[in-house]
């Protein structure tokens, strides 16, 4: 039986918006992926690996916990 997930969230949006309105094609280059992948976070239909997490916080020059935030499912009774 699968597990239920969590919730991933994220602030890149608002990031984005405070780094000199930043689009999602130069935030999509600058971290290597395509902008329809930018897209997928942003609208948490797509959690990205570790790897791609640590580079969005880099380019924003913020840690992690204040791009990413992880809500867990309610335990089963």
């Amino acid at each position: 039986m699968a597990k239920p997930k969590g919730q991933l969230e994220n602030n890149i949006r608002t990031l984005r918006f405070h780094h000199n309105e930043m689009s999602q094609k130069a935030l999509a280059e600058a971290v290597g992926v395509s902008r329809q992948t930018i897209v997928a976070i942003e609208a948490a239909k797509y959690s990205p690996s570790l790897e791609l997490a640590f580079l969005i916080a880099n380019v924003f020059e913020t840690p992690l916990e204040e791009v990413f935030s992880y809500t867990p499912a309610p335990p089963k009774k």
